[in-house]
Protein backbone atom coordinates (compact mmCIF):
# COMPACT_ATOMS: atom_id res chain seq x y z
CA UNK A 1 0.00 0.00 0.00
CA UNK A 2 1.43 3.39 -1.04
CA UNK A 3 1.50 6.25 1.46
CA UNK A 4 2.48 9.87 0.97
CA UNK A 5 2.72 12.16 3.98
CA UNK A 6 4.09 15.59 4.81
CA UNK A 7 5.75 15.48 8.21
CA UNK A 8 4.16 17.90 10.69
CA UNK A 9 5.97 20.81 12.30
CA UNK A 10 6.22 18.79 15.52
CA UNK A 11 8.14 15.92 13.87
CA UNK A 12 11.42 15.12 15.65
CA UNK A 13 13.82 12.28 16.31
CA UNK A 14 14.34 9.29 14.01
CA UNK A 15 12.49 9.20 10.72
CA UNK A 16 11.07 5.69 11.21
CA UNK A 17 9.44 6.62 14.52
CA UNK A 18 8.10 9.92 13.21
CA UNK A 19 6.58 8.12 10.22
CA UNK A 20 4.93 5.47 12.38
CA UNK A 21 3.36 8.22 14.51
CA UNK A 22 2.28 10.33 11.54
CA UNK A 23 0.67 7.42 9.69
CA UNK A 24 -0.67 5.54 12.70
CA UNK A 25 1.21 2.41 11.60
CA UNK A 26 3.09 -0.20 13.60
CA UNK A 27 6.84 0.45 13.76
CA UNK A 28 7.52 -3.07 12.50
CA UNK A 29 5.75 -2.33 9.22
CA UNK A 30 7.59 0.97 8.80
CA UNK A 31 10.97 -0.64 9.54
CA UNK A 32 10.24 -3.34 6.96
CA UNK A 33 9.66 -0.60 4.38
CA UNK A 34 13.06 0.90 5.15
CA UNK A 35 14.73 -2.52 4.86
CA UNK A 36 13.13 -2.92 1.43
CA UNK A 37 14.49 0.46 0.32
CA UNK A 38 11.08 1.85 -0.63
CA UNK A 39 11.07 5.01 1.51
CA UNK A 40 11.74 8.32 -0.23
CA UNK A 41 12.07 11.77 1.36
CA UNK A 42 11.63 14.60 -1.11
CA UNK A 43 12.47 12.09 -3.85
CA UNK A 44 15.64 10.70 -2.25
CA UNK A 45 16.03 7.24 -0.71
CA UNK A 46 15.98 7.47 3.09
CA UNK A 47 17.25 5.45 6.04
CA UNK A 48 15.33 4.63 9.21
CA UNK A 49 17.90 6.47 11.34
CA UNK A 50 17.72 9.70 9.32
CA UNK A 51 16.37 12.69 11.27
CA UNK A 52 12.72 13.57 10.77
CA UNK A 53 12.60 16.97 9.04
CA UNK A 54 9.36 18.92 9.60
CA UNK A 55 7.61 19.76 6.36
CA UNK A 56 9.39 17.15 4.24
CA UNK A 57 7.34 14.87 1.98
CA UNK A 58 7.76 11.14 2.54
CA UNK A 59 6.59 8.42 0.16
CA UNK A 60 6.70 4.75 1.11
CA UNK A 61 5.21 1.37 0.29
CA UNK A 62 3.95 -0.59 3.31
CA UNK A 63 2.78 -4.18 3.30
CA UNK A 64 -0.86 -4.73 4.16
CA UNK A 65 -1.33 -4.68 7.92
CA UNK A 66 -2.16 -8.03 9.51
CA UNK A 67 -5.70 -8.49 10.76
CA UNK A 68 -6.80 -9.93 14.10
CA UNK A 69 -5.38 -13.29 15.24
CA UNK A 70 -7.14 -16.26 13.69
CA UNK A 71 -8.90 -18.35 16.38
CA UNK A 72 -7.17 -21.67 17.07
CA UNK A 73 -9.72 -23.83 18.83
CA UNK A 74 -7.31 -26.64 19.64
CA UNK A 75 -4.66 -24.42 21.22
CA UNK A 76 -3.93 -24.83 24.91
CA UNK A 77 -4.91 -21.85 27.07
CA UNK A 78 -4.55 -21.42 30.83
CA UNK A 79 -6.56 -18.51 32.26
CA UNK A 80 -5.37 -17.34 35.67
CA UNK A 81 -8.19 -14.85 36.32
CA UNK A 82 -10.99 -13.20 34.37
CA UNK A 83 -13.97 -10.87 34.49
CA UNK A 84 -16.47 -9.88 31.78
CA UNK A 85 -14.05 -7.10 30.77
CA UNK A 86 -10.54 -8.58 31.02
CA UNK A 87 -8.55 -11.77 31.53
CA UNK A 88 -5.02 -12.75 32.53
CA UNK A 89 -3.59 -15.68 30.57
CA UNK A 90 -0.60 -17.79 31.63
CA UNK A 91 1.79 -17.64 28.68
CA UNK A 92 3.97 -20.72 28.19
CA UNK A 93 7.59 -20.34 27.02
CA UNK A 94 8.33 -20.57 23.32
CA UNK A 95 5.05 -18.89 22.34
CA UNK A 96 4.76 -15.32 21.03
CA UNK A 97 2.20 -13.06 22.69
CA UNK A 98 0.50 -12.10 19.42
CA UNK A 99 1.14 -12.33 15.64
CA UNK A 100 3.52 -9.89 14.01
CA UNK A 101 2.77 -10.91 10.41
CA UNK A 102 -0.40 -11.59 8.46
CA UNK A 103 -1.44 -15.22 8.77
CA UNK A 104 0.91 -16.02 11.66
CA UNK A 105 -0.46 -18.57 14.10
CA UNK A 106 0.56 -20.43 17.21
CA UNK A 107 0.56 -17.35 19.43
CA UNK A 108 -1.14 -16.77 22.76
CA UNK A 109 -3.54 -14.32 21.11
CA UNK A 110 -4.65 -17.03 18.65
CA UNK A 111 -5.63 -19.24 21.58
CA UNK A 112 -7.38 -16.35 23.36
CA UNK A 113 -9.34 -15.48 20.20
CA UNK A 114 -10.79 -18.99 20.11
CA UNK A 115 -12.20 -18.85 23.64
CA UNK A 116 -12.78 -15.10 23.94
CA UNK A 117 -13.51 -13.84 20.39
CA UNK A 118 -14.48 -10.38 21.65
CA UNK A 119 -10.82 -9.74 22.53
CA UNK A 120 -9.98 -9.44 18.82
CA UNK A 121 -11.88 -6.14 18.61
CA UNK A 122 -10.64 -4.70 21.91
CA UNK A 123 -7.23 -3.31 20.90
CA UNK A 124 -6.66 -0.50 18.36
CA UNK A 125 -4.04 -2.67 16.61
CA UNK A 126 -6.04 -5.74 15.47
CA UNK A 127 -3.03 -8.07 15.48
CA UNK A 128 -2.68 -7.66 19.27
CA UNK A 129 -5.99 -9.44 19.82
CA UNK A 130 -6.74 -7.42 22.95
CA UNK A 131 -3.32 -7.88 24.58
CA UNK A 132 -2.49 -4.93 26.83
CA UNK A 133 1.18 -5.90 27.30
CA UNK A 134 3.43 -8.60 25.95
CA UNK A 135 6.30 -10.83 27.00
CA UNK A 136 9.38 -12.06 25.13
CA UNK A 137 8.82 -15.39 23.36
CA UNK A 138 10.82 -17.41 25.91
CA UNK A 139 9.49 -15.57 28.96
CA UNK A 140 6.53 -17.22 30.67
CA UNK A 141 3.79 -15.88 32.92
CA UNK A 142 1.04 -13.29 33.22
CA UNK A 143 -0.30 -11.51 30.14
CA UNK A 144 -3.27 -9.14 30.41
CA UNK A 145 -6.00 -9.05 27.73
CA UNK A 146 -8.97 -6.69 27.44
CA UNK A 147 -12.39 -7.90 26.32
CA UNK A 148 -13.73 -4.54 25.09
CA UNK A 149 -12.22 -1.31 23.76
CA UNK A 150 -13.00 0.82 26.83
CA UNK A 151 -11.35 -1.79 29.07
CA UNK A 152 -8.26 -1.83 26.84
CA UNK A 153 -8.01 1.95 27.01
CA UNK A 154 -8.35 1.91 30.80
CA UNK A 155 -5.75 -0.81 31.28
CA UNK A 156 -3.34 0.62 28.73
CA UNK A 157 -3.57 4.04 30.38
CA UNK A 158 -2.48 2.42 33.64
CA UNK A 159 0.44 0.81 31.84
CA UNK A 160 1.46 4.15 30.32
CA UNK A 161 0.99 5.84 33.70
CA UNK A 162 3.28 3.24 35.33
CA UNK A 163 0.69 2.16 37.88
CA UNK A 164 0.60 -1.51 36.81
CA UNK A 165 2.53 -3.77 39.18
CA UNK A 166 4.86 -6.05 37.19
CA UNK A 167 6.91 -8.57 39.17
CA UNK A 168 9.26 -11.16 37.67
CA UNK A 169 11.25 -14.06 39.07
CA UNK A 170 14.72 -14.07 37.52
CA UNK A 171 17.55 -16.48 38.22
CA UNK A 172 20.88 -14.77 37.53
CA UNK A 173 24.46 -15.91 37.34
CA UNK A 174 26.61 -15.07 40.36
CA UNK A 175 25.82 -14.02 43.91
CA UNK A 176 23.83 -10.82 44.42
CA UNK A 177 24.33 -9.55 47.95
CA UNK A 178 21.29 -7.31 48.33
CA UNK A 179 18.45 -5.53 46.61
CA UNK A 180 18.89 -2.45 44.47
CA UNK A 181 17.72 -0.38 41.53
CA UNK A 182 19.05 0.28 38.02
CA UNK A 183 17.88 3.36 36.09
CA UNK A 184 20.24 3.26 33.11
CA UNK A 185 18.39 4.28 29.90
CA UNK A 186 18.09 1.69 27.14
CA UNK A 187 18.20 2.16 23.36
CA UNK A 188 17.02 -0.35 20.80
CA UNK A 189 19.62 -1.57 18.33
CA UNK A 190 18.27 -4.20 16.00
CA UNK A 191 16.85 -7.17 17.89
CA UNK A 192 18.27 -6.12 21.27
CA UNK A 193 18.61 -3.10 23.51
CA UNK A 194 21.82 -1.55 24.77
CA UNK A 195 22.46 0.43 27.96
CA UNK A 196 23.25 4.12 27.58
CA UNK A 197 24.78 5.04 30.94
CA UNK A 198 26.36 8.37 29.95
CA UNK A 199 26.84 10.95 27.22
CA UNK A 200 29.88 9.10 25.84
CA UNK A 201 27.79 5.98 25.25
CA UNK A 202 25.08 8.08 23.61
CA UNK A 203 27.67 9.59 21.23
CA UNK A 204 28.99 6.15 20.29
CA UNK A 205 25.48 4.95 19.47
CA UNK A 206 24.43 8.03 17.51
CA UNK A 207 22.92 6.90 14.19
CA UNK A 208 23.18 3.22 15.16
CA UNK A 209 20.39 2.89 17.71
CA UNK A 210 17.09 4.44 18.68
CA UNK A 211 16.65 7.25 21.14
CA UNK A 212 17.50 6.10 24.70
CA UNK A 213 14.36 5.46 26.75
CA UNK A 214 14.03 5.79 30.54
CA UNK A 215 14.06 2.40 32.26
CA UNK A 216 13.85 1.53 35.95
CA UNK A 217 14.37 -1.97 37.32
CA UNK A 218 14.24 -2.84 41.04
CA UNK A 219 15.16 -6.16 42.61
CA UNK A 220 15.20 -8.02 45.89
CA UNK A 221 17.04 -11.25 46.72
CA UNK A 222 14.56 -14.12 46.90
CA UNK A 223 17.01 -17.00 47.44
CA UNK A 224 20.77 -17.50 47.20
CA UNK A 225 22.50 -20.50 45.63
CA UNK A 226 26.13 -21.48 45.31
CA UNK A 227 26.62 -19.88 41.86
CA UNK A 228 23.26 -18.20 41.24
CA UNK A 229 20.76 -15.86 42.87
CA UNK A 230 17.00 -15.93 42.47
CA UNK A 231 15.69 -12.35 42.30
CA UNK A 232 12.24 -10.85 42.62
CA UNK A 233 12.31 -8.06 40.04
CA UNK A 234 9.90 -5.14 39.70
CA UNK A 235 9.88 -2.94 36.63
CA UNK A 236 8.35 0.51 36.64
CA UNK A 237 8.84 1.10 32.92
CA UNK A 238 8.32 -1.34 30.04
CA UNK A 239 11.25 -1.13 27.62
CA UNK A 240 11.89 -4.16 25.40
CA UNK A 241 14.16 -6.73 27.13
CA UNK A 242 14.52 -4.35 30.08
CA UNK A 243 15.06 -6.91 32.83
CA UNK A 244 17.50 -8.96 30.78
CA UNK A 245 19.52 -5.97 29.59
CA UNK A 246 19.75 -4.29 32.99
CA UNK A 247 20.79 -7.42 34.86
CA UNK A 248 23.44 -8.24 32.26
CA UNK A 249 24.72 -4.65 32.46
CA UNK A 250 25.15 -5.15 36.21
CA UNK A 251 27.25 -8.27 35.61
CA UNK A 252 24.53 -10.78 36.52
CA UNK A 253 22.93 -12.00 33.29
CA UNK A 254 19.75 -14.05 33.48
CA UNK A 255 20.61 -17.76 33.50
CA UNK A 256 20.27 -19.23 30.02
CA UNK A 257 20.13 -15.83 28.29
CA UNK A 258 22.63 -16.15 25.43
CA UNK A 259 21.55 -12.86 23.81
CA UNK A 260 22.68 -10.72 26.75
CA UNK A 261 24.93 -13.08 28.70
CA UNK A 262 26.75 -14.85 25.89
CA UNK A 263 28.27 -18.28 26.41
CA UNK A 264 28.84 -17.50 30.09
CA UNK A 265 25.06 -17.55 30.66
CA UNK A 266 24.57 -21.03 29.16
CA UNK A 267 23.07 -23.53 31.59
CA UNK A 268 23.07 -27.30 30.84
CA UNK A 269 19.57 -28.59 31.48
CA UNK A 270 17.90 -25.21 30.98
CA UNK A 271 16.30 -24.79 27.57
CA UNK A 272 15.50 -21.07 27.83
CA UNK A 273 16.29 -18.00 29.88
CA UNK A 274 15.07 -18.15 33.49
CA UNK A 275 12.61 -15.27 33.52
CA UNK A 276 8.99 -15.60 34.62
CA UNK A 277 6.29 -12.90 34.87
CA UNK A 278 5.16 -13.93 38.33
CA UNK A 279 2.72 -11.21 39.37
CA UNK A 280 0.53 -8.60 37.67
CA UNK A 281 -1.42 -5.99 39.63
CA UNK A 282 -3.83 -3.43 38.17
CA UNK A 283 -7.05 -1.51 38.75
CA UNK A 284 -10.00 -3.36 37.26
CA UNK A 285 -11.96 -1.27 34.71
CA UNK A 286 -15.10 -2.18 36.65
CA UNK A 287 -13.53 -1.00 39.92
CA UNK A 288 -11.26 -2.43 42.61
CA UNK A 289 -7.68 -3.64 42.64
CA UNK A 290 -6.66 -7.00 41.14
CA UNK A 291 -3.44 -8.96 41.69
CA UNK A 292 -2.82 -12.14 39.71
CA UNK A 293 0.05 -14.59 40.18
CA UNK A 294 1.40 -17.33 37.94
CA UNK A 295 3.11 -20.34 39.56
CA UNK A 296 6.69 -21.07 38.53
CA UNK A 297 6.55 -23.40 35.50
CA UNK A 298 7.72 -26.97 35.86
CA UNK A 299 10.89 -26.56 33.78
CA UNK A 300 12.12 -23.63 35.88
CA UNK A 301 11.11 -25.23 39.18
CA UNK A 302 12.94 -28.43 38.23
CA UNK A 303 16.11 -26.54 37.31
CA UNK A 304 15.94 -24.52 40.52
CA UNK A 305 15.58 -27.72 42.55
CA UNK A 306 18.83 -29.07 41.11
CA UNK A 307 20.98 -26.11 42.17
CA UNK A 308 23.38 -26.34 45.08
CA UNK A 309 22.35 -24.12 48.01
CA UNK A 310 24.53 -21.26 49.16
CA UNK A 311 26.96 -21.99 51.96
CA UNK A 312 27.20 -19.88 55.07
CA UNK A 313 24.95 -16.93 56.04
Amino acid sequence: MRHEVRLPATAAGRLDRALADALGLGRGAVKAAFRSGVVRVDGRRARASDPALPGSTVVLEVAEAPGPPAPEAGASLAVLAESPRWLVADKPPGVATHPLRAGEGGTLANAVAARFPECSAASPDPREGGAVQRLDRETSGCVLFARDRAAWESLHAQLSGRSVEKVYLALVRGRVASGGVCSVPLAQRGARVVPVPDALAADRLAGKAGTPRPAETRWEVERAFERHTLLRVRIVTGVMHQVRAHLAFLGHPVAGDALYGGEAAAEPGLGRHFLHAFRLGFERPEGGREAVESPLPEDLARFLGGLAPAEGP
